[in-house]
């Protein structure tokens, strides 16, 4: 199979309806509580993806045992205390953040010292951010930067009180997976950031309070003995839809129903952002399921965007999607600018640098700092040269924002890496060719 996708004409004009896979961070999180809860589990949709094989074989790798069967996945969990490995274990976290940082507060009380390791992207990711709590909670670590590190627990973790300041869900879960086998009550103190853990830990009825003060998240986390296995069917992820959304709005006279997406507040930055920019996005068929809000999200093509200067207020609500609003603005009518940015350079590749850089081979003038970007959109942009994109890190963002790029503004590009979408989306190209067909559900 090629590792570039070659692409030279803008996709047809389309009227379909599609589903997208299941949230990565969810899925890592349901394999992960799962793994800690008492009894059998089973997990329908789980996104079948790299970081979530990342996810079972370390999961494995403790003991717990995991099959799959027709749709769904089975988890047959031991408890808090069950995992069960010998000394000198490695466990790969491939290129899964998530799991990278989530897993290390599952191992707050480990025994033995646990070796983590992953690959060249994930290797130089901040891993500060987890480890400083974790000291806290009495963990040590050997680490010169990022991965690979050896990290051993205690025998009894004591509560913390955290400032997180990073609206990092990522950190903020790692932190309540620590604190539920740790003595006390452990709070706190969270900018906002998505919340799926929280929701997760109300279900579960894990003992938890959570309260807004200050435009601040204060989380108290009280240990617990155990908690019962669990059911769950998971929604279409809204970062993947966001993908298709961004591809029909800047189609020509185009529709698109998107089935069964989870739109969790804090996860539709993207949807909100887009309509203050003249976008008009519906849900339809609004539900709940798990504590997660479920709708199908309808999308028609629009001609007329306004320009936007956001507020730093939305960022965290759609730090996923950035890559995709700045192909918008770069339609817009007018200047756009973006600030506060600069966790976008953490992420699997530098994606703040890298949306400049495409910005750049499209010849869509754009001033970017370390976290802000100014972009000069032309509603009448039109693209006639030839773009290579590679060296990405294989950025799975980076590749299918750039396929979503030479959909809609035309051009001729050859975009390296095509195997980077098996991290958190194997099927796009798929769907992308179900949409440019004349087939229909």
């Amino acid at each position: 199979m090629s590792k570039f996708l070659l692409i030279d004409k803008k996709i047809n004009r389309f009227n379909k309806s599609i589903t997208v896979p299941a949230d990565k961070s969810l899925s890592i999180r349901c394999i992960l509580f799962a793994s800690l809860a008492n009894g059998k589990s089973k997990i329908l949709n789980i996104l079948e993806s790299d970081d979530i094989k990342s996810t079972i074989n370390c999961i494995r790798k403790f003991g717990i045992k995991i099959q799959k069967k027709n749709k769904y996945y089975e988890i047959f969990g031991k408890g808090l205390g069950g995992y069960e490995y010998k000394k000198g274990i490695t466990i790969n976290a491939g290129n899964s953040g998530t799991l990278a940082r989530l897993i290390l507060g599952c191992l707050v009380d480990s025994p033995y010292e646990v070796k983590l390791i992953g690959d060249q992207s994930l290797s130089q990711r901040d891993f500060s951010r987890v480890l400083e709590p974790l000291k806290k909670f009495g963990i040590s670590f050997k680490s010169k930067r990022g991965l690979p590190l050896k990290i051993r627990g205690t025998k009894s973790p004591k509560s913390i009180k955290y400032y997180e300041n990073k609206s990092s869900a990522q950190v903020k879960t790692c932190i309540m997976l620590a604190a539920i086998k740790a003595e006390g009550e452990t709070e706190i103190i969270a900018k906002k950031s998505r919340n799926h853990s929280e929701i997760l830990f109300k279900e579960l009825n894990i003992p938890i309070n959570v309260k807004n003060k200050n435009e601040r998240d204060i989380i108290k986390v009280k240990k617990t003995k155990k908690f019962s296995s669990f059911n769950y069917k998971l929604p279409g992820d809204i970062s993947s839809a966001s993908f298709f959304i961004v591809l029909t709005l800047l189609s020509d006279k185009s529709k698109l129903l998107i089935k069964n997406v989870n739109i969790n507040p804090t996860r539709t930055g993207i949807i909100k952002i887009l309509n203050l920019m003249g976008a008009k996005i519906k849900f339809r068929n609004k539900r709940t399921l798990k504590g997660e809000a479920i709708a199908n999200i309808e999308i028609k093509s629009t001609k007329n965007f306004k320009k936007i200067s956001l507020p730093m207020r939305f960022n965290s609500s759609a730090i996923d999607e950035f890559l995709l609003i700045f192909l918008v603005a770069a339609k817009a009518d007018g200047v756009s600018f973006f600030k506060g940015l600069s966790e976008l350079n953490k992420k699997e590749s530098p994606r703040l640098k890298w949306a400049s850089k495409i910005l750049n081979y499209m010849g869509v003038k754009n001033i970017t700092t370390y976290d802000s970007i100014k972009i000069y959109g032309n509603p009448e942009f039109k693209l006639n040269r030839s773009i290579i994109i590679k060296n990405f890190l294989k950025d799975h963002r980076i590749f299918m924002m750039s396929t979503i790029a030479a959909l809609t503004m035309g051009g001729k590009w050859k975009i390296y890496d095509k195997n980077s979408i098996r991290t958190s989306f194997p099927n796009f190209l798929k769907i992308i060719k179900f949409i440019n067909s004349e087939k229909h559900e």
